[in-house]
């Protein structure tokens, strides 16, 4: 055997391994076995004594300690500056990351869009293909009858006369005879009725079969057909620039310029960026505007505001607010100066008509009073501002459910909250801020469906949001669609109606979220709307829409077409400034919070004309969204001045005065009969009356008369006299120009 021999790895002698010392951290770097003691400051380093009989000799040095000690603290400040960066790139991250998700969402939608309308187009294309078929079929049909017809009415006209010509030649071939004289005769009868007989011997139809099929057209339109816009504009590098970044004037129209720029501060030369500007007034409510798009990158920010004051202007590109923004708005009130040297508001001519006199609205100068404007007639009063529960911050939109609960969109908390009606108090709320669905971040308006479903108008979001009535989200429709949604209601067919303030167009969606129409423009035309607000639907089931910048109330059919517009600028009655809520009442009457001049307008229901004079309820701030109350309404709600007019309106109301004898009187019992309604009557005091039942007593004087011979428009049982009585025999509105105290509505 061979011996092993064995590896050196495998020695029976033990290996000592030796570790190298630790460095000494005081040790110089360069020179072994020598103490850093000192810091050179020129070339901030630890030096020993060789270093600086070396390289940094002549350099000035100090003690290595101090030198540490600032270091340290310099490196600290540093730690703890690098620290407060990390919440701004968290939230900046998270905003990215949601920016993504959203554009990953939109890419996702715009995909099924182009599918669907793709789809849609392919199936159009073939069913008019379907129908160039049939219409070639029928008309090949007709005209090869007529023309087979008169083929074979030909043949047999030539086969009879063949016939009897070859019978005839055979007859004339043998000789002629007695016997053959009666054929003969026979033959020469057929030949001539043969000959005479009326055969179509001219054609009774053409061969003209064309296809007109403009294709080039088409082809051009397929060609250009869609575009996926988008643009590179970011908030950080956008400015704003105009005189209306400063201040502006009360009703006069104030201008701002946004010019887009991409990261690099370049300037953006396309359009439809999507940019949002918001005025807050100075109690928290919004003023809308127009934005228009030069598409070259600029826009134009256009908007007028009722009242002087001091106002926040917010102007948002993709939510984010741009340079400067928010600005602060001094608006101030025009002034003329009249002969006597006395300042005056001047006025345009339609806010000139003596036949208005009534309170001043927001745009005059308020009185002082000396009580509560409120509590006196106050019928009920829900929330604060504020940003808890049962608390608002920006009321929008307002609707009730069959189950007798309020909804109400509070924009700013991006939220909804569902109150009890009859009691007030607070049950719910639901919605969390955010851009997916699910999330709200500027809700509207609201409605409630049918099956109890809430329908949320989500502005900033762009669709509208669908919630079970328990606040859970359900689904989404018009997104893609939508630039603007406002307000939202449910026609009798349970379709959602939206109105878009953005694109200025009414659409109407199956609660599936399939499109069924859509109407409406930009424009000041019938059909066309200005900034349109909100919408209800009446008795008929048509489409009632408030025209914000063109001041007027548009009634439509579901099909788009105009049955009824009302309403031009100004401040007399029937007349408005910046409608924006709207509502239908159990008996049809329109109720128009007008917004501009801080009142509630009742437009009257009147079968097979129009009404002649709306019922005008003064406000002291403007109600954004009135909404219509479930028949029956709940007693607690019953406004005893307004009576059936004001038995569904929104959830809070006060009252207001009106000075110098303007008296609105207005019937009670039986329904509220308005019998020989005038307009406009004045007498000596200032005096306006509306007709009731009849005249009564002397002095020309208008009441409407209850059972026992009450006394005084609006009297109640109990003895009330005058408007606005209440139980007890409360009096006012008495001849010579006592106050008369109306029932409003204003929002909290």
């Amino acid at each position: 055997m061979e011996k092993h021999q064995p590896s050196p790895e495998s020695s029976s002698e033990e290996c000592t391994v030796l570790e190298a010392p630790p460095p000494d951290p005081n040790g110089c770097l360069l020179h072994t076995g020598k103490v850093v003691e000192l810091y050179c400051s020129e070339c901030s380093c630890a030096v020993c004594d060789d270093c600086i009989s070396g390289d940094h000799e002549g350099h000035s040095t100090a003690p290595i300690g101090p030198a540490l000690e600032l270091q340290r603290t310099a490196l600290k400040d540093r730690l703890e500056s690098a620290k407060t960066r990390l919440p701004q790139i968290s939230d900046t991250l998270s905003l990215v990351k949601e920016i993504l998700q959203q554009l990953t969402n939109q890419r996702t939608s715009i995909e099924e869009d182009i599918q669907s309308s793709f789809e849609d187009l392919h199936k159009q294309l073939d069913v008019r293909k379907s129908v160039l078929m049939m219409e070639l079929e029928v008309t090949y049909g007709l005209k090869q009858k007529v023309l087979q017809a008169q083929v074979d009415s030909l043949l047999r006209g030539e086969g009879d006369i063949q016939d009897s010509c070859t019978q005839t030649e055979e007859t004339l071939a043998g000789e002629a005879c007695a016997a053959s004289l009666q054929a003969e005769q026979g033959l020469a009868e057929r030949l001539e009725e043969l000959t005479n007989q009326g055969l179509p011997c001219h054609p009774e139809e053409n061969d003209q079969l064309d296809l007109i099929l403009e294709t080039d057209g088409l082809r051009k339109s397929i060609h250009n057909l869609g575009a996926v816009v988008s643009t590179s504009a970011v908030a950080s590098q956008s400015e704003a620039m105009g005189a209306g970044l400063e201040q502006c004037i009360v009703g006069q129209p104030a201008s701002v310029t946004i010019v887009t720029r991409d990261k690099s501060g370049g300037a953006c030369r396309s359009g439809n960026a999507l940019l949002s500007a918001e005025v807050f007034t100075p109690d928290g409510s919004m003023v809308d505007g127009d934005i228009l798009d030069h598409k070259n990158g600029t826009y134009e920010f256009i908007y007028t505001l009722p009242k002087e004051g001091h106002f926040s202007l917010a102007l948002r590109l993709y939510d984010q607010h741009i340079k400067g923004s928010p600005f602060k708005l001094t608006v101030r009130r025009p002034c003329d100066i009249d002969p006597d040297g006395a300042k005056r508001r001047g006025k345009s001519p339609a806010q000139k008509k003596k036949a208005s006199k009534r309170a001043s609205s927001a745009l005059g100068t308020p009185r002082r009073k000396t009580h509560n404007p409120i509590e006196d007639d106050l019928i009920f009063r829900i929330g604060s501002k504020g940003r808890n529960r049962g608390e608002f911050t920006n009321l929008q939109g307002v609707a009730a459910s069959s189950t007798g609960k309020i909804l109400i969109a509070d924009s700013n908390n991006q939220c909804v909250q569902v109150i009890f009606s009859n009691e007030g108090e607070f049950k719910s709320r639901f919605g969390v801020r955010g851009r997916s669905p699910g999330q709200l971040q500027r809700p509207t308006g609201v409605a409630v469906h049918p099956s109890g479903d809430i329908i949320i108008a989500d502005y900033d979001n762009k669709w509208v949001s669908i919630f079970t009535s328990d606040g859970k989200f359900k689904a989404k429709l018009g997104s893609s669609r939508l630039m603007g949604p406002k307000g939202v209601t449910v026609d009798h067919n349970g379709h959602v109606i939206v109105v878009d303030n953005k694109s200025c167009t009414v659409f109407i969606f199956q609660p599936t979220g399939k499109l069924i129409s859509k109407f409406g423009s930009r424009g000041n035309g019938d059909k066309q709307f200005a900034g349109p607000h909100f919408a209800a639907v009446n008795n008929n089931n048509e489409i009632i829409v408030t025209d914000f910048h063109n001041h007027s109330v548009k009634v439509f059919t579901p099909d788009g077409e105009l049955v009824l517009k009302f309403g031009s600028n100004g401040e007399g009655n029937g007349q408005f400034n910046a409608p924006t809520g709207v509502a239908v009442d159990a008996n049809g009457n329109i109720i128009v919070a007008d917004w501009g001049n801080s009142r509630i307008q009742v437009r009257e229901c009147s079968t097979g004309a129009a009404p002649s004079c709306p019922t005008s309820t003064r406000l002291r701030t403007p109600c954004t969204a009135p909404r219509a109350w479930p028949s029956p309404p709940p007693a607690t709600w019953w406004s005893p001045t307004l009576g059936t007019t004001a038995s569904k309106s929104t959830a809070t109301c006060s009252r207001t005065e009106t000075e110098g004898g303007s008296r609105r009187e207005r019937g009670r019992e039986g329904g509220s009969r308005r019998e020989g309604e005038r307009e406009g009557r004045r007498e000596p005091e200032g005096r306006r009356e509306r007709g009731r039942e009849g005249e009564r007593g002397g002095g020309n004087r208008k009441e409407g008369g209850s059972e026992g011979g009450r006394e005084g428009d609006g009297g109640r049982e109990g003895g009330c006299r005058g408007e606005g009585g209440w139980e007890g025999g409360r009096e006012a509105g008495r001849e010579g120009g006592e106050h008369v105290k109306d029932v409003k509505i204003e929002q909290y």
